[in-house]
């Protein structure tokens, strides 16, 4: 189930200020704890459509005021992210701080239902920046929440198999 909410405000003769706010769900078959354990594992962005690496030491674990830089997957251009707000097992609030003139907000939630566990992955983006960026970002948007469950579902089932998960190179590889 999607929701799109747009809205343009006319403010100080030529500007607009657009709105954006999209939320995206999938269904997983793995648990609420394996999916949190890949939401917040931010040293590992393998499985992100959007994101290429981050600058976070493995291991670490998030809270509220943290501030990592990140590299996209469109292009060499590194962006900053502040986490805003965590709840554990629950939800994480992150805002990507990436140029003058837009402001994203991006929120995990993972929570259980009777049909397996749901991830939602919300993005709200406003300034006058936000037509175009959303237009580039909106393939790749679509697809995170469906691959941060199917990234927890290969996990659990490595889990279960024993083969232990391959490494990266040495602890400085982004």
């Amino acid at each position: 189930m999607q929701g799109c909410l747009s809205k343009f405000i006319h403010c100080r003769g030529h500007w607009f200020r657009c709105s954006l706010v999209r939320t995206y769900r999938e269904i997983s078959s793995a648990s609420v704890d394996q999916l949190w354990q890949k939401v917040v594992d931010l040293a590992d962005v393998s499985w992100h459509p959007l994101l290429a690496s981050t600058n976070v030491p493995y291991g670490l674990v998030p809270k509220p005021g943290l501030i990592f830089q990140a590299v996209t997957r469109l292009g060499p251009i590194p962006i900053r992210i502040f986490v805003e707000h965590i709840q554990p097992g629950e939800l994480m609030s992150v805002r990507v701080l990436a140029i003058p003139g837009l402001e994203e907000r991006v929120t995990y939630r993972v929570e259980s239902t009777v049909c397996g566990t749901c991830v939602s992955y919300s993005v709200t983006l406003n300034g006058w920046l936000s037509p175009l960026v959303w237009s580039l970002i909106r393939p790749h948007a679509a697809r995170v929440a469906a691959a941060l469950a199917q990234a927890a579902e290969q996990a659990a089932m490595q889990a279960l198999s024993g083969k232990p998960k391959p490494l990266k190179g040495s602890c400085l590889d982004f």
